[in-house]
């Protein structure tokens, strides 16, 4: 358990760090994130990036574990 979530932290560190450069990938403004503005409120799901996200580290992870 101390060993993922020090794993955990490590990995929010790193992309943290990175956000800089991850932000110009285009993440949280693709086609199916929904944004719902009304007057001063403002609703804001990221579904597809989401699912990229999701894609993404299902991917890395199965390959990790062959």
């Amino acid at each position: 358990m101390q060993r993922t979530l020090i794993t955990i932290g490590i990995a929010v560190l790193v992309a943290g760090l990175l956000w800089p450069w991850l932000s110009k990938l285009g993440l949280g403004r693709l086609p199916g994130d929904f944004r719902i503005q009304t007057g001063s409120s403002v609703f804001y799901f990221p579904l597809a990036t989401c699912l990229v996200v999701s894609v993404v580290l299902s991917l890395i992870l199965w390959l990790l574990r062959r």
